[in-house]
């Protein structure tokens, strides 16, 4: 009998969480009932399967609202009458037009006007329901004599009082309101509850008609959903049989490239792969990735194809991946098995530049009707939640701001605070807004809109209405077409040594960087600034710990670097048995025979999977949800919950010790979301592989394409840093070399006007454009008749010295752009083909220092060109030691004077502790800890030089300097203010890069209490 129930996928007006209203409507003895959220069917799936579970009839329909206000309500009769709602949805999404006051015509859809919204006239299967607040309305012969028109309509929106509250509060967030502001149209009824069944049908015994009415709906509306059949695009041909024939083809033409025409393991494992792909239907998946590939080859872009789609031998044959699965003994299953209903999906890169291209090559091929992205449900999270309640409380900004950043129990006490968070709380892990997902696409082989409405973000591609989960749950297999900055610094770097040295690297050849000698002496040396992965200050120092100097090495690191690993203590034993070989036992036999190369520690998910079945005799069905639960995917917490138990009662049946058993799943637990599969961690090595090559035998190339690529891990100062140190000269932007993006001539490398804070970046890819047009500019008087760019502009340019060209000193520059612009017409700025002599000024000879160019590109690029940090120190002091010395000094105190890089915030037991990094004045990096007591007394004071003491630890070959005492050293007045207060302001505009973790602390060595010896059976 309710056919206008709201879960809080109404977006800022439901208040019930899907789950908790079926177990209500269950409660209150409800037959059957109706989702109908506000212009969306974003919960039906899950409502679907929820009611079935509870014995309760589900009717799947929308809310049709515009600008706030109810128009009808759309209850679809079978998966026609949806489809039929969600294309109407569709149209006035991408069209952003309002709806209609009345609907249009459906054939397979039950409308439902409100009282106050009914038309005068009813079409084909529209109804007005009538509340049971609006039932004395009836003795009003308007309505009396359109009773055999009426339903009952008895909405739910929340449950409590509380959750009217909080129903109030969502609205006001809705509509930017104070509390104090709503009017009673912007908010629900306060009879919007559920109440029992029979209770409701009573209220309109007097009324037969209607409840026959109601009740006719019911039974007519049967919408059921198969969720076992796949929805993805099934053939890329025509056929089943088309397709298996044009991907064998593919697959042995792929053979031979990669493994020459006698490799007899490489064939058999071709032709077992292609026997589960066709046996399970999945070689349209393939071949459309494939196809997808082959137009981006077709443009000359790089990919890097990623994830458990490198377990296949035909991904690799095709292409679409470069991870061999002979060479690391990848298995096929942990990809693709008999077992298995639903493809998995292939994640591929692109550079963030090229991504776009790539999205419109599929909608444009495989159609807009069938491909849209996975959407996304924005959740309110903690510092949002106290802006928007504190903000309809009327708290001001101030305020807000403390709400925000502060944890609570550092919040004030006030009545109003107390209310923002018993309401804020109550908010988090619920929706607020549908957005994108980042990468993940879906190609249907019906139109979507069967399936859910589509909306238009301004991104220009359309996305569905539910997340991946669902997508999962009712049949759908995500494409995941990424983006990256990695690939943009290898794929612009093999461009710039062609164009600065005439030189073609084919770097997608994977035999030339991969295991190359002097790429892995870098390597093991943690020289990877710039490098996809490897280059953060822990991945350098986990390199350093394993002297990683080959391949398989690094693809574990690329693993036991992720938290999972480190919450469960594996990390550390990782490091302590690779450098320690024979210092251990394995726990058991199996953990020798399975995981022999990672020294019987688990590194990837099939590590997990190996030892749930080898060691703890799981199924292989039971190995896969573990899988799931590996990678973030499980949602079900009972499924989890029964292999566990499963697997300890096989232990116990296998003979295995309790403490063992219980120890190994401890370890198998910790991994949960944060551990990668093998060939995941392969993808990424080769990829690093890739850009360490490029840097080791390029590196002011690959410096300059990381910096054109904005970054990575570091700032931009980092990588110019990195650039000058391998043999490069660093000038600032000049208009007759620079572009917008820093340019490279032979080894001089012109800074791009991007890196300037005040220049309009329009502008600043204007001035290369006329330059490219119509030659170099001649003068200062050249460029202003030639770019039109006000006088605050051209001053900037001034000071970041990109007119030198004239042999005018800036301050002459400064004068002379004065008057030439003092009276200046915009409209003359032409070019003519005889231009005009400009006139001559006699100008002032005004010397600058060095000191005086180095504070202005720190105000203009947040660092120092003409001269280093250390050289605007007012001390001459350089520390008592260098980086290159430091693993002389074990367990010795030092004194460094060092330049800040970055600093990252771990929690520990204790409190919060900072690592930091840094380079000497000879621009070597380190690192070093900062315990919480030390903080107290010397904290971080912003970016900057800084007088260092502390005590030397060497981890395994890396050294650590844990920190006593730290002073920031203050640097030489700036002289271009005189005697101003400003002279020691300019040098707070230095940069650090700063991260923080927000996991748990990680568990101390003896509290995880690892066993290195075996225990008996």
């Amino acid at each position: 009998m309710f056919l206008n129930c709201h879960s809080y996928h109404s977006l800022r007006y439901g208040t019930i969480p899907l789950d908790d209203l079926i177990r209500q409507a269950a409660d209150c003895r409800v037959t059957a009932m109706a989702l109908t959220d506000i212009n969306t069917v974003t919960g039906i799936y899950d409502f679907i399967k929820g009611c079935e579970a509870s014995g309760i009839k589900p009717l799947v329909g929308i809310e049709f609202r515009c600008r706030h206000r109810l128009r009808y309500i759309g209850l679809a009769q079978n998966a026609v009458g949806l489809a039929q709602m969600n294309r109407f949805l569709t149209e006035h999404n991408f069209e952003k037009k309002p709806l209609p006051q009345t609907a249009p015509f459906f054939s397979d859809v039950f409308i439902i006007y409100p009282l106050e919204n009914a038309p005068d006239e009813l079409g084909h299967n529209q109804y007005i329901g009538i509340r049971p607040d609006q039932l004395s309305k009836l003795v009003i012969s308007q309505w009396r004599k359109r009773r055999a028109d009426m339903v009952i309509l008895q909405p739910v929106v929340f449950r409590t009082k509380r959750e009217y509250n909080l129903h109030r509060i969502l609205r006001a967030v809705d509509l930017n309101e104070l509390l104090s502001k709503l009017g009673p149209d912007d908010c629900c009824s306060k009879s919007d509850v559920m109440i029992p069944e029979a209770q409701l049908t009573a209220l309109y015994n007097d009324y037969p008609e209607i409840i026959h009415n109601t009740r006719h709906i019911i039974e007519r509306c049967n919408f059921q959903y198969d969720f076992e059949s796949p929805k993805n695009k099934k053939y890329y041909t025509k056929n089943k049989k088309g397709d298996i024939a044009l991907l064998t083809t593919l697959a042995e033409e792929g053979l031979v490239w990669r493994y020459g025409r006698h490799n007899d393991q490489a064939k058999a494992r071709v032709e077992k792969e292609l026997k589960v792909i066709n046996d399970l239907e999945f070689s349209g998946y393939f071949l459309i990735t494939w196809d997808i590939i082959r137009y981006s080859n077709s443009r000359g872009f790089l990919h890097i194809g990623r994830g458990s789609g490198a377990n296949s031998i035909i991904a690799y044959c095709l292409g679409i991946t470069d991870i061999c699965p002979l060479e690391l003994d990848l298995y096929f299953e942990r990809f693709l098995n008999e077992n298995r209903k639903s493809p998995p999906d292939f994640d591929i890169d692109w550079s963030w530049k090229e991504r776009d291209v790539i999205l419109k090559y599929i909608f444009d091929r495989y159609g807009y009707e069938n491909v849209a992205f996975c959407g996304t449900n924005v959740e309110f999270k903690y510092r949002s939640i106290f802006r928007e309640v504190g903000k309809v409380f009327g708290l001001p900004k101030e305020e807000l701001d403390q709400l925000a950043k502060n944890p609570m129990k550092f919040h004030q006490t006030n009545s109003i605070v107390k209310l923002v968070q018993e309401y804020g709380m109550m908010l988090e892990k619920y929706p607020n807004m549908r957005s994108m997902h980042s990468c993940g696409i879906l190609i249907s082989e019906e139109p979507l809109t069967n399936y859910t409405p589509l909306e238009m973000p301004p991104k220009g591609f359309p996305i569905v209405l539910f997340d991946m989960h669902t997508a999962e749950d009712i049949g759908f297999e995500k494409f995941d077409i990424l983006s990256q900055r990695g690939i943009g610094h290898i794929d612009d770097t093999v461009k710039l040594i062609e164009k600065n040295r005439g030189l073609r690297i084919n770097i997608r050849d994977t035999r030339l960087s991969k295991n190359e000698a002097s790429a892995n002496k870098y390597l093991a040396e943690g020289r990877t600034i710039g490098c996809f992965y490897i280059e953060s200050p822990a991945m350098r120092g986990l390199l350093r710990r394993l002297k990683c100097d080959n391949y398989k090495t690094l693809v574990a690191a690329s693993s036991i670097i992720r938290p999972g690993v480190a919450q469960s203590g594996m990390m550390k034993e990782y490091i302590f048995r690779h450098n320690n070989p024979s210092k251990f036992e394995y726990f058991h036999p199996v953990f020798e025979q399975q995981l022999g190369e990672t020294y019987g520690i688990m590194v990837y998910q099939e590590d997990v999977i190996k030892i749930a079945l080898h060691y703890g005799g799981l199924s292989a069905a039971d190995g896969d949800i573990l899988r799931r639960a590996m990678s973030g995917k499980g949602r079900s917490k009972a499924a989890l919950e029964k292999v566990k138990d499963d697997f300890f009662k096989s232990c116990g049946t296998k003979g295995h010790p309790l403490a063992l058993s219980q120890e190994i799943y401890r370890q198998i637990e910790s991994f949960a979301g944060y551990s990668f599969c093998k060939a995941h961690s392969a993808s990424y090595a080769v990829e690093s592989y890739q850009s360490l090559y490029l840097k080791v035998h390029y590196p002011i190339e690959f410096m300059v394409a990381v910096i054109n690529n904005q970054g990575g891990f570091y700032r931009t100062e980092i990588y110019i840093h990195e650039a000058r140190m391998a043999g490069a000269a660093i000038h600032n932007p000049c208009v007759n070399k620079s572009g917008y993006e820093t340019v490279l001539y032979g080894n001089d490398i012109y800074l791009g006007f991007m890196h300037l804070l005040n220049i309009d970046s329009k502008l600043s890819q204007f001035i290369a454009l006329e330059r490219n047009r119509n030659g170099d500019f001649l003068s200062l008087e050249d460029f202003i008749n030639r770019v039109p760019m006000g006088i605050e502009n051209i001053k900037t340019l001034i000071f970041i010295g990109a007119f030198r060209f004239t042999g005018k000193t800036k301050n002459q520059l400064l004068v002379l752009v004065s008057l030439l612009l003092n009276n200046y017409k915009p409209e003359n700025r032409s070019l003519m083909l005889l231009q005009e002599p400009a006139k001559e000024f006699k100008l002032p000879v005004l010397e600058r220092s060095i000191f005086e160019d180095a504070f202005d590109e720190i105000e203009l690029l947040s660092f120092p060109i003409s001269c280093t940090v250390f050289d605007l120190l007012q001390t001459r002091h350089r520390g008592d030691v260098l980086v290159k010395d430091l693993l002389l000094y074990h367990k010795r105190q030092v004194r460094m004077l060092a330049y800040l890089i970055s600093t990252k915030q771990v929690p520990t037991k204790k409190g919060n502790m900072y690592f930091g990094t840094w380079i000497d004045h000879q621009g070597a990096y380190f690192d070093t800890a900062h315990f919480p007591d030390s903080l107290i007394k010397y904290p971080f004071q912003g970016g900057g030089c800084y007088l260092l003491l502390g005590t030397v630890e060497i981890d395994y070959h890396f050294p650590t300097i844990t920190i006593l005492k730290m002073a920031k050293m203050p640097f030489i007045p700036d002289p271009r203010y005189g005697d101003s207060d400003k002279r020691f302001t300019t040098q707070n505009q230095i940069k650090q890069d700063v991260s923080s973790t927000e996991r748990q602390p990680y568990p101390q060595e003896h509290e995880i209490n690892l066993p290195r010896h075996k225990m008996k059976s």
